[in-house]
């Protein structure tokens, strides 16, 4: 049996909001962004963390995005949170 829709104002607000993206990183998350641990193996240290490689692979599987894709949109995502950290580039994030 289906519902009959009243109040059509709300309904129509609904059907707008429910196109709407809301995507946070916790204040944690942006400190922990860049990584600051050494590995003690030779060679350079990882420059991002991997709290970040997961956050940009997450997002892929979400949004199933090629991942030059994702790197610019973890790139809008974080201009738009007026940050001044960047995505990990598409060869850092195949890499590990």
């Amino acid at each position: 049996m289906k519902k009959k829709i009243r109040n059509w104002s709300q309904y129509n607000r609904a059907l707008v909001q429910r196109g709407n993206i809301n995507i946070w990183l916790s204040d944690s998350a942006i400190s922990k962004w860049q990584n600051t641990e050494k590995h003690g193996g030779r060679g350079r240290s990882n420059y991002y963390s991997d709290l970040a490689i997961e956050t940009c692979l997450t997002l892929r599987a979400v949004f199933h995005l090629p991942l030059r894709a994702l790197e610019g949109f973890v790139n809008s995502l974080l201009t738009m949170m007026d940050t001044s950290l960047q995505s990990p580039g598409y060869s850092c994030l195949c890499k590990r």
